[in-house]
C-alpha cells in the first residue's frame, strides 16, 4: 500500500505562485509514476501533469504546459507541482496520485492511478 499526503495548497492572486508537495509512505517510491489531477466544483476530476518512476519524462495537460512543472526527489519520496502565474480557472481541489504499473511511462488516465491522496486547496482569485 501507499499513503499520500498533499499539502502547499491556498489562496492566492492571479498571477501568483504556489508550490504543492506530495510526501508519500508504503511501498518503494522510486518504482512507480506519480501524476497530479485537479477537481474544480461540479467538474470532473482532471489530468495536470504526471512524471515517471526515474523523473525522466513528464507531461502535462495543455492548460498547464508552461507554467506549471512537476518533478519528484526519490530520496525524499516526495513528488512536487511548481505551479506559476496562476489563474482563476486554475482554482479546484488539487491531487497527487500513484500507478504502481511496473511501466515505464505515466499516464493522464485517472483510472490508471491506484492510490490517491486526500487533496488540497488551490484558490487563485482575480
Amino acid at each position: 500500500q501507499v499513503q499520500l499526503v498533499e499539502s502547499g495548497g491556498g489562496l492566492v492572486q492571479a498571477g501568483d505562485s504556489l508550490r504543492l508537495s506530495c510526501a508519500t509512505s508504503g511501498r518503494t517510491f522510486r518504482s512507480y509514476a506519480m501524476g497530479w489531477f485537479r477537481q474544480a466544483p461540479g467538474k470532473e476530476r482532471e489530468f495536470v501533469a504526471a512524471i515517471t518512476w526515474s523523473g525522466a519524462g513528464t507531461y502535462y495537460a495543455g492548460s498547464v504546459k508552461g507554467r506549471f512543472t512537476i518533478s519528484r526527489d526519490n530520496a525524499k519520496n516526495t513528488v512536487y507541482l511548481q505551479m506559476n502565474n496562476l489563474k482563476p480557472e486554475d482554482t479546484a481541489v488539487y491531487y497527487c496520485a500513484a500507478d504502481l504499473r511496473p511501466i515505464g511511462t505515466a499516464s493522464s488516465k485517472v483510472a490508471e492511478y491506484d492510490h490517491w491522496g486526500q487533496g488540497t486547496q488551490v484558490t487563485v482569485s482575480s
